[in-house]
């Protein structure tokens, strides 16, 4: 969402990819009236969530679903969970950031 503004970031197409329907399609985000779901909403806009492959939808929903788990729930908020893992030593060629780079020179 970079420089988009409110009124586009509402505009666009959110689903949630928690709760597929059986025609492989997604449900709208929100819910409408005592409507029950399955699983605990993630929502993305329409667009991301095509591009996104069956394995990082699987993790977001998993990173979602752990975040409700033991998350602070008192204030009855939603907790938010990060779409995509950040990148790991691993996948970044072992370096995290340039900070631990220089650690390593000094």
């Amino acid at each position: 969402m970079a420089k988009k503004g409110l009124r586009a970031w509402v505009g666009e197409n959110w689903v949630d990819i928690a709760n597929k329907k059986s025609d492989g399609s997604y449900p709208k985000c929100g819910r409408s009236g005592g409507e029950k779901r399955k699983n605990y909403p993630k929502c993305v806009p329409a667009a991301k969530a095509s591009g996104m492959s069956r394995g990082q939808k699987a993790s977001a929903v998993s990173r979602k679903k752990k975040a409700e788990a033991g998350g602070r729930r008192a204030d009855k908020k939603p907790n938010r969970a990060a779409t995509f893992a950040k990148r790991t030593r691993k996948a970044n060629g072992g370096i995290v950031n340039m900070r631990d780079y220089y650690r390593g020179m000094l």
